[in-house]
């Protein structure tokens, strides 16, 4: 288990961006503005370039 409440804080916003839920809605759960949110746990967003190419193409192709 985490040794601080806030290690599972940071676990939780981690797993919320990774999962592909919206920065503006993480920071809100977070109580953080987005501005913060991108700043603090921008390095914690891993593996979202596939995911992001997909959506640009599917964008530019409907």
């Amino acid at each position: 288990m985490a040794r601080r409440p806030y290690d599972l804080r940071h676990a939780a916003v981690s797993l919320w961006l990774n999962a592909g839920v919206h920065a503006p809605e993480v920071a809100e759960r977070a109580g953080h503005g987005v501005d913060v949110l991108l700043k603090v746990y921008a390095k914690c967003i891993d593996g979202q370039h596939e995911a992001a190419n997909k959506r640009i193409l599917e964008a530019l192709t409907t």
